[in-house]
């Protein structure tokens, strides 16, 4: 898909995932990591991860093979079907959590004191008034997806940031007032206000181009309510995870919320960037192998599937690797570099960095688990994919309910909720299929240059504040741990591109 997008919307893909890191690096310049950050956090997150879990995600799934099948007037009948119902039905929700946002900001901040707690019910009421925008704009995105507009569907993530980062910076300014909750959720409705015209402003051809329909029965009836939940449940669980964690994590006390963001940021950065880009660019390869070789019985089709697998576990693995190398060896520096700012304490980007060095090593079942579910929705099998994330997010709230709220805790019962959902998912294809698909001699070689890099960063006491006194009296005080981070992620690429030709044949596919 990204392929197709051209290279000016891989581009403003890559754009509003490094503007979403910049937005949490306005936020801690402005709140740092005090209970007040717990507070914007939860504002500025909620109405997306609402709408995320409950429709967006489930939209993409249902709604792009349905409209495949109609004509342009039919999906627009259809669309603006589904947009009467998500609007009715996020109008009663955010009714329903005005009502209890009591209730609701002490579940979402269980660590806000009674200080905080006037704060944090305002911010659940600011975040209720922005869900119907958030649900309508997942609908829209759902259309821009489909008719292949890229650039009005990623740029829609950079409006949306670059009102709240503007916002987040006068707050820096000025100073985190008492009135600064109420000014955050202002901006919070200008931005998904502006992200819903921009979106507009890219489908109004659609109502010029398409014509009316002689009744309302001629479009399609949409699937039922199985097929809704399935999606739901395969776009929304994966999102729950690290909320789920993260809310946990507010149970440490104030603060603690905040510090678990950021480090999950440092984890999630080259999640997204890498290991799921990977997954996302394989998909058509993958489903091309698969419907090739279910038409026919020939060795040749069945080894087209086993090289696209195997082209994309390598890939992946090897980014993975060598993206926990880097954080390993260089996680505080890279902490101090995007959250050490305006109010953020010395003692809370230790933190991050210890949670993000503990969190690098998810991002090793992550990539297993991307290419995965990339084969499973290959061959129909999501509901294999949905067992897996149930299975994770029961392992993190035993975790969670066992009083395990520190985030080095956290990010352990995450780490394992994943490793456990890619052994559900890789079980799921079937051990024939595993043999001949998994290709463990390129995939030992990054492993081991890891196991390295971790030896020589524990050896080292870290390495980012070994080498920042030694280089301290030369001015260059983070010089050397960027150039530490650097080789070590090298070092495992170079590792996997020497060691045969795994690597350089999925660089080439």
């Amino acid at each position: 898909m990204f392929l197709k997008a051209g290279l000016l919307s891989l581009m403003l893909l890559l754009a509003s995932r490094v503007l979403g890191v910049l937005r949490e690096t306005a936020l801690a310049a402005a709140f740092g990591s005090s209970g007040m950050a717990d507070v914007a956090i939860v504002m500025l997150t909620l109405p997306d991860w609402l709408a995320g879990v409950l429709v967006s995600g489930a939209l993409a799934y249902v709604l792009l093979p349905h409209w495949a099948k109609e004509s342009a007037a039919q999906q627009n009948t259809t669309q603006n079907h589904v947009a009467r119902r998500l609007m009715w039905g996020s109008l009663a929700l955010a009714g329903l959590i005005c009502m209890a946002q009591g209730p609701v900001a002490a579940l979402l901040l269980p660590g806000a004191s009674a200080a905080l707690q006037g704060a944090a019910s305002n911010a659940v009421v600011w975040s209720a008034l922005a869900l119907p925008a958030a649900m309508l704009a997942g609908l829209w995105a759902t259309r821009l997806q489909h008719e292949r507009d890229f650039v009005g569907l990623y740029s829609a993530n950079l409006v949306v940031n670059g009102v709240l980062i503007a916002a987040l910076l006068l707050l820096g300014s000025r100073g985190a007032g008492p009135g600064a909750g109420q000014m955050l959720g202002v901006f919070l409705l200008a931005a998904v206000g502006l992200r819903l015209l921009w979106q507009g402003w890219r489908m109004r051809h659609l109502r010029q181009s398409a014509l009316p329909l002689a009744s309302p029965s001629a479009a399609p009836p949409l699937p039922g309510w199985r097929i809704w939940m399935w999606a739901a449940l395969g776009a929304g669980l994966p999102l729950t995870l690290p909320f789920v964690a993260r809310t946990f994590a507010s149970g440490a006390g104030e603060g603690a919320l905040a510090t678990f963001n950021y480090a999950w940021k440092l984890v999630e950065l080259p999640l997204i960037l890498a290991i799921q880009l990977v997954a996302s660019l394989a998909f058509p390869a993958i489903a091309r192998a698969h419907a090739a070789s279910a038409s026919g019985t020939g060795h040749t089709r069945a080894d087209a599937m086993a090289t696209a697998v195997r082209n994309a576990l390598v890939l992946a693995w090897t980014l993975a690797c060598a993206a926990a190398a880097a954080l390993l060896v260089g996680a505080p520096v890279i902490a101090s570099l995007l959250f050490g700012w305006g109010r953020m304490e010395v003692s809370a980007l230790e933190q991050i960095a210890a949670w993000g060095r503990v969190g690098a090593w998810g991002l090793l079942p992550q990539a297993l688990l991307a290419v995965a579910l990339t084969v499973l929705a290959s061959v129909g099998r999501m509901r294999f994919a949905v067992l897996a994330y149930v299975l994770a997010l029961a392992l993190l709230l035993a975790v969670g309910a066992a009083g395990g709220t520190a985030g080095e805790s956290l990010m352990w019962g995450l780490n394992a909720g994943f490793a456990v959902a890619a052994l559900i998912a890789g079980g799921a294809l079937g051990a024939p299929a595993l043999r001949h698909w998994l290709p463990v001699r390129a995939l030992l070689a990054p492993s081991l240059a890891l196991a390295v890099v971790a030896w020589l960063a524990h050896w080292w006491g870290g390495a980012g504040a070994a080498a920042a006194v030694l280089v301290r009296d030369l001015g260059l005080k983070q010089a050397l741990p960027l150039v530490g981070i650097a080789f070590s992620a090298t070092f495992v690429v170079a590792a996997a591109w020497f060691s045969g030709p795994g690597l350089r044949q999925a660089l080439r596919s």
